[in-house]
């Protein structure tokens, strides 16, 4: 019996062991997950409780033109925060913040009570001057600090604000490439961590812990400079001239889509968005406006007949009496009594809306539709830009001869501007489509080494090498010969197109006396650096013709742009035919060695603007040999030989 007592007390004294030695285990255990494994997120846990962080933004990312030009840009505007717990005397404080930073006492008061651990003072202290921020600090208030921050600045204003956009206060990207790009532009935000107890009293035992911000990336765009420079000039002539509705213009590089430039009327300082119509910004007119191209669609037809081999241009005629029926409608030319006997490069020279309604006519439905979605029409072409519109064709199975005809000429078709500057760009470079687009890299701010690049994307080819060059070549009989003499260019071999479309109202009837005229043009002619578009919408005291109000616009681009890239001027090409009211030109003698009082035998047709003193030429602008307009002031300098 005493056996199986002891027995019984044993087993009892081991039980005990394996619970006392469990629970020890468990608890060893615990402490030693707790210890290592929980270490980093206790201690965060507590430093959360314990600290209090003043955020510092990072500086958003530059925007830069294709030469590194800035675009957008920081400037410093520090921000006014307060941790409420260490405020010692709320009224005072109040009191003191409200006259410096000029906001109502009782809302200051409010911000300085409030139980949360840091508060903004919001907005007027949000993104303040620098000399706002030294006086609140020379303050020395308690629980009142002065975060680092900035604030978005367009050096250039007005200059490129659809394409640019602009970013709200806390520095996110609101409209155009701010806001596509803004993940890039953005960075990481920075803080500076102290830490105080339950009571809100900054602990001074504690280091403070500071976490740098992560600045954004710089966006590098394929804008030129110089050629958005030339573009938003020429758009305040024109809007200072004819008064239009809007007016748009761009420039791309036709053998890759990069964007040169970009503008449209009216148009918006970035950083004065809040006080503009949001009409007014939200609308980047290139890419988000549709209407009827008119004429300048022609060059679609044109290319779809002789990549089908439907007309021979220099062989083929067509006698033009001024109209032409079609299913019992008669369509007319814009000449008035027609242009009687042509051959199909005069029809294109003068943009004859029958001759062209012959083509369409030749190509048939199918085979001209094809071609219009081949060269991107109907659809979005895929550029970096917010807001971009697809257009509006006929569905095939209503398109009748009449709907068939005036497609033919660019009626009744509804297109936007980007998708016409592609396409021409493709009927001129070879026959090759791209995707247009205006970032072409993502580059680090501190290394300057780039971190994406944008690649150019050729979607497709619509046609073939040889119809492309006879589309160069008829385009610049165009511009020597034809309705857009308006962008002749003395030097630069110019292509291009005029149009003129009659303008729908909101009751789908055509409006009286109300018209988008455009041009688009390319050169050097033979081997295309740049392709120009410009529309103006209803301009005013004028006629409304492409190649009266238009053409001259885009030759003034494009002369421009081209010696601003450094295109040198060529012999050769087609010269112009002068007809009334243009001005023709004269060759400049080569004045330079000469005695200036033999100038008078020399400047019969041209004016003559006198720098310096001596007897003889030293110098001259332009130099001999250029042509310029009859009357036009020639720059001499005089010196001693």
């Amino acid at each position: 019996m005493k056996q199986i007592t002891n027995m019984i007390v044993q087993k009892r004294i081991v039980t005990v062991f394996l619970i006392v030695f469990i629970i020890l285990s468990i608890i060893l255990i615990r402490l030693g997950y707790v210890q290592f494994v929980l270490q980093d997120f206790l201690i965060g846990q507590a430093e959360a409780l314990w600290s209090r962080d003043i955020v510092f933004e990072p500086e958003r990312g530059k925007i830069l033109d294709r030469n590194g030009e800035v675009l957008a840009e920081n400037v410093s505007a520090p921000t006014v925060m307060v941790v409420p717990r260490q405020v010692t005397d709320k009224e005072d404080t109040a009191k003191s913040l409200a006259e410096v930073l000029g906001m109502p006492y009782d809302n200051a008061l409010e911000a300085v009570s409030r139980n949360e651990r840091i508060v903004r003072l919001h907005p007027e202290g949000r993104k303040i001057s620098e000399e706002k921020a030294n006086a609140v600090q020379n303050l020395n208030l308690d629980g009142v600090y002065i975060a680092e921050d900035s604030i978005r600045h367009y050096p250039k204003g007005t200059y490129l604000s659809h394409v640019l956009g602009f970013s709200g206060i806390d520095n996110q990207g609101l409209t155009g490439l701010e806001l596509t790009y803004d993940e890039e532009l953005s960075g990481e935000k920075g803080s500076l961590s102290f830490y105080s107890d339950a009571k809100g009293k900054k602990l001074a035992q504690k280091a403070d812990k500071y976490v740098p911000p992560v600045d954004g990336a710089n966006l590098q765009l394929t804008i030129d400079d110089k050629v958005q420079t030339i573009i938003e000039r020429e758009l305040d002539i024109a809007f200072e001239k004819y008064n239009p509705d809007g007016a748009i213009a761009i420039a791309v590089n036709p053998y890759d889509g990069s964007v040169l430039g970009m503008s449209s009327r009216p148009n918006f300082d970035p950083a004065n968005y809040q006080n503009i119509d949001s009409e007014i910004y939200n609308r980047n007119l290139p890419v988000w406006s549709t209407y009827e191209p008119g004429s300048t669609f022609k060059i679609i037809t044109l290319a779809a007949a002789l990549e089908e081999n439907k007309v021979n241009l220099t062989e083929d005629t067509y006698y033009d009496k001024g109209s032409i029926e079609v299913g019992g409608t008669h369509l007319h030319c814009w000449h008035s009594g027609g242009h009687g006997e042509q051959t199909f490069l005069e029809v294109v020279q003068n943009s004859c809306n029958p001759g062209f309604i012959v083509l369409g006519q030749k190509l048939g439905k199918e085979k001209l539709f094809s071609y219009i979605d081949a060269f991107g029409f109907g659809k979005k072409t895929g550029i970096d830009l917010q807001g971009e519109a697809n257009g509006i064709l006929f569905s095939l199975d209503r398109v009748g001869p009449v709907e068939l005809a005036t497609t033919s000429f660019g009626q009744g078709v509804s297109v936007t501007p980007i998708q016409q500057v592609m396409a021409v760009s493709a009927a001129v470079n070879g026959g090759y489509l791209y995707e247009p687009f205006v970032a072409k890299s993502i580059i680090d701010p501190i290394t300057g080494e780039i971190i994406k690049e944008k690649k150019p994307v050729m979607k497709k080819r619509v046609i073939s090498k040889d119809t492309s060059k006879q589309v160069r070549e008829a385009l610049e009989h165009v511009v020597s010969l034809g309705t857009g003499r308006g962008a002749y260019v003395e030097g630069y071999r110019v292509g291009g197109k005029t149009g003129t479309a009659q303008k729908v109202g909101q009751n789908g009837q055509y409006m009286e006396n109300n018209y988008v005229v455009s041009f688009i043009g390319f050169a050097p002619a033979n081997n295309p650096e740049i392709v120009v578009y410009v529309a103006v919408d209803n301009p005013k005291g004028t006629v409304q013709f492409g190649g009266v109000v238009a053409a001259p616009i885009v030759g003034t681009i494009i002369e421009d742009s081209l010696r601003a890239l450094g295109v040198e001027k060529q012999q050769g090409g087609i010269e112009k035919e002068y007809r009334w009211p243009d001005v023709p030109t004269v060759e400049v003698p080569d004045l330079i060695g000469l005695n200036k009082s033999e100038l008078p035998q020399y400047m019969l047709s041209l004016q003559i603007d006198t720098v310096g003193e001596g007897k003889y030429i030293i110098n001259q602008a332009p130099e001999a040999g250029e042509k310029v307009e009859e009357g036009s002031k020639i720059r001499i300098v005089l010196g001693d030989k």
